[in-house]
């Protein structure tokens, strides 16, 4: 299925690929988060609401306020931690691919 434009929502088979990529992006950060030697104080905050992320796109297609919400919750809880910062901006980039497009005309 394709949309107008704005609206990536294409399917492969029976899966939405916004699934498949955010899927991949959370599953990226939280092998990132593994490795990283280094600990920190909301450590765990990120990894429950990463395991979080991963079982909501387990189950379809999540809905984009509680993504807005978990990407926040990751966002607070790994706070500068520069080796997961690129991780942290591709779970960003495939959040916002649940977003709706902007109105027509603004």
């Amino acid at each position: 299925m394709v949309r107008s434009l704005g609206q990536r929502r294409v399917t492969v088979g029976d899966e939405d690929v916004r699934v498949a990529e955010l899927r991949a992006a959370v599953s990226r950060l939280r092998r990132r988060l593994a490795l990283l030697p280094a600990d920190f104080p909301d450590r765990a905050i990120a990894e429950d609401e990463l395991a979080d992320l991963a079982a909501m796109v387990g189950h379809g297609v999540p809905e984009a306020p509680r993504l807005r919400r978990s990407l926040l919750l990751i966002a607070a809880a790994i706070g500068s931690v520069s080796a997961l910062s690129p991780g942290l901006t591709e779970v960003r980039h495939a959040v916002e691919l649940f977003e709706d497009p902007p109105p027509r005309g603004a």
